[in-house]
């Protein structure tokens, strides 16, 4: 198996490393393992692309890629350059050093890696795993995640579904903040929403008398999501797994516009 891995924390970040070790187990002694990851933090940045500007790519070693630019530039990148002769069986967007569920999906690089694959047609996972302070003393705050992403990704590889209709299922995996032996099960769950938004603005002034504008979390948190949530069960102590596609429409309203248009 030839597996492409990339984040939003960036090259240098603790979690690829994680990502890294779960690719290996994942391919085998015979795959191959190839990182394409931002040379720079890119966290909340979406599912933004270079579209205006021109981004750069340097090789550091052996299968090895840093780009100047977002998660989704890195697997544009990867597939329409990098790994154009030898594209990869699965990509890997992850480990997130923090929980991407509810509205994070819509926020998070990391989500938008795994589903810039999607888009392609390849098979793709988003991990993250959640900080709080359950883990965030621990020698490894990626230990949950270390001793359960192996055999989830290797069912979801083998038996979940992927291309039911025109836009491929992926996968958002996410990590309770808590020891590896305190995890309390895996939960299959659909994506939350928040009682409240998850963030506010706060102003300051700057010395020199203009207004800048810093972002801050507000509101409950995910305590207040409904239960069945990624958001709630993953608060609980349960490693949460969710199945996303690009896909946008609001079904359900459609039929009230066929009355309201025809």
């Amino acid at each position: 198996m030839r597996i492409l891995i990339t984040n939003d924390d960036g090259i240098n970040a603790p979690g690829l490393k994680v990502a890294e070790a779960l690719a290996a187990d994942l391919a085998g002694p015979d795959g191959e393992i190839w990182v394409v990851a931002p040379a720079m933090e890119q966290s909340a940045v979406s599912h933004c692309v270079s579209y205006i500007r021109p981004m750069r790519m340097e090789q550091w070693e052996k299968r090895r890629f840093i780009v100047e630019g977002s998660p989704a530039d890195c697997i544009l990148a990867a597939l329409g350059d990098i790994m154009t002769d030898t594209p990869p069986d699965l990509v890997l967007s992850g480990v997130n050093r923090g929980h991407n569920v509810a509205e994070d999906v819509i926020y998070s690089g990391t989500v938008a890696g795994a589903m810039e694959a999607a888009l392609h047609g390849i098979k793709s996972i988003a991990l993250s795993q959640y900080y709080g302070p359950g883990n965030i003393r621990l020698d490894d705050t990626f230990e949950a995640a270390r001793a359960n992403a192996l055999p989830i990704c290797r069912k979801l590889i083998e038996s979940a579904i992927w291309h039911d209709e025109t836009y491929e299922v992926f996968y958002n995996l996410n990590f309770p903040a808590c020891p590896a032996a305190e995890v309390k099960g895996i939960k299959t769950t659909h994506q939350g929403k928040r009682p409240e938004p998850p963030f506010r603005v706060q102003a300051q002034p700057a010395p020199n008398g203009r207004k800048y504008y810093w972002l801050t979390h507000g509101g409950v948190g995910n305590a207040g999501a409904e239960q069945g949530t990624d958001a709630r069960e993953t608060q609980d102590g349960y490693v949460t797994v969710t199945p996303l596609r690009a896909e946008m429409t609001a079904n359900a309203a459609l039929p009230r516009l066929t009355e309201l248009f025809g």
